[in-house]
């Protein structure tokens, strides 16, 4: 990386430089620097509106960039140890449909976890791919999926030669790892491309003594969420590309999907957001990994939780953990990972990222302080002193992989009818049905219904999870196959 050249961020210089000379707008937006919605002014402010403006031929061009955006892009690829980077303004899940659509045509196979985020289910949806599913294992301790075993992505390979490309979460939302280098070798021995979703690993680039990143164990295509640990704006994201990718065809994919009239406020984000990082980004993730440990320290000190870390290791399908993800499992207290987030959020006014039917998941980033970790573990203690109970009789919550016996394209754009889904066993999903967060579906179409499912369903249902992928807002109602 070229400390010298990261210095410099072209798309917010130019910006300042726009905002200089005072320009009389006659484009879009209609608010004209906020002039025409004063309350949209005096909410957000006039810096922040005053730059939401259209691309002109000085801020250059999100969908064809050949000046500013173009050297912020090539900066952020030096960064990121990336051949070649690209700037997404509608969110990493954008730029994991990119990976996908630029990898896999109607009827072709992709080699990828079953914990996947809904946003690959989507892009199969679109493009027509044919998913083939690595079976994980399940920490009966925890209840979560961990990471793809080396054997087991070896043995789909050999089964499914002719597939596309091997896809790898790294880490997950919880914070497991798997062998990303070795897997990135057997896609490649294989001839496939090597995708790696990495929505919660942009901090994996910069600090120590964390699970290899996608660039450097060779992966062909990662998807980064810079929004979530680096700092930027939420819904910027960038999207990292190997030598062996031709970055002309992939911006060609990028703009199938991507949106014409891009934020400048999100790009200037992740400008100025890559800057930061490359030239504090390793002190900045050392202080993250010391502030998770002595949060885990503490909260295992309080008897009843389990904040785990890297004792989960085991060499393959954990092969290593992300000390920075604070996951926390909560059902020795009694309670349910989402009970512990309602309680957290309505009677502490503490909002953490997500909690499911075992855990909670505490996301602590480059903004955090360690006041706000100690007022964490406060409430969590308080939590058990005032909320502990049997534990008894609550379910894990163990991982669920269904049987899929129809194309995800064929079984969204086919025939169904609608029902109840408590009467849907036996029948084929023709949506998807999934707890957000954390997106990883429960069923996604083309996947046989069982009571089993149903049963998790309700019983995230009943335990305040929010359900939805549904047409039915409520997500009583299921569209099945006809």
């Amino acid at each position: 990386m070229d400390l010298v050249r990261q210095h410099a961020a072209p798309v917010y210089e130019a910006l300042m430089e726009l905002r200089k000379r005072r320009v009389v707008p006659f484009d879009v937006p209609g608010h004209k620097r906020g002039r025409g919605n004063r309350e949209l002014l005096d909410f957000l402010g006039e810096k922040c509106v005053g730059i939401d403006v259209n691309s002109m031929k000085m801020l250059d061009n999100l969908s064809h960039p050949v000046s500013v955006i173009r050297e912020a892009e090539e900066l952020t690829a030096d960064a990121f140890g990336a051949r070649s980077a690209f700037f997404m303004v509608n969110g990493t899940t954008s730029a994991v449909q990119a990976m996908v659509l630029a990898s896999v045509r109607e009827g072709e196979e992709i080699i990828l976890p079953r914990n996947v985020h809904k946003s690959v289910v989507n892009a199969l949806v679109l493009c027509g791919g044919i998913p083939v599913y690595v079976p994980v294992k399940v920490n009966s301790q925890i209840g979560i999926a961990t990471g793809m075993e080396t054997a087991a992505v070896e043995k789909a390979i050999r089964e499914h030669p002719k597939a596309k490309a091997v896809f790898v979460n790294n880490p997950t939302y919880y914070g497991i790892a798997s062998n990303l280098k070795k897997i990135v070798e057997l896609a490649h021995e294989a001839g496939m491309l090597a995708l790696v979703d990495e929505a919660h690993g942009t901090h994996l680039y910069f600090g120590k003594d964390l699970p290899v990143c996608g660039m450097k164990a060779g992966a062909d295509m990662a998807a980064v969420s810079m929004h979530k640990s680096g700092g930027s704006l939420t819904q910027s994201s960038i999207l990292l590309a190997g030598p062996s990718v031709d970055g002309e065809y992939l911006q060609s994919i990028i703009n199938l999907t991507q949106t014409t009239s891009a934020s400048y406020l999100l790009i200037s984000s992740l400008d100025l957001s890559r800057r930061n990082l490359a030239l504090h980004g390793e002190e900045s993730f050392q202080k993250v990994s010391r502030m998770a440990q002595y949060a885990r320290d503490e909260i295992n000190s309080l008897g009843g939780y389990y904040a785990y870390g890297r004792e989960l290791v085991d060499g393959d399908s954990v092969y290593d953990f992300d000390v920075t993800k604070l996951s926390v499992y909560t059902q020795g207290i009694g309670r349910t990972g989402i009970e512990v987030y309602d309680i957290l959020r309505d009677e502490y006014d503490i909002q953490i990222e997500f909690g499911d039917i075992g855990n909670i998941l505490a996301y602590i980033s480059i903004g955090d302080r360690m006041q706000d970790i100690e007022r964490l573990v406060g409430a969590l203690e308080d939590i058990k002193r005032v909320y502990e109970k049997d534990p008894s009789g609550l379910y894990c919550g163990a991982f669920i992989q269904p049987e899929l016996v129809l194309s995800p394209k064929d079984a969204f754009y086919g025939k169904k009818i609608s029902m109840p889904i408590e009467k849907a066993a036996g029948l084929i999903s023709g949506e998807l049905v999934m707890c957000y967060p954390p997106g990883i579906p429960i069923l996604t179409p083309g996947e046989i219904v069982t009571e089993k499912i149903i049963e998790y369903i309700e019983y995230a249902r009943k335990k305040g999870c929010s359900l939805m992928g549904t047409r039915d807002p409520e997500c009583t109602l299921l569209d099945v196959m006809a």
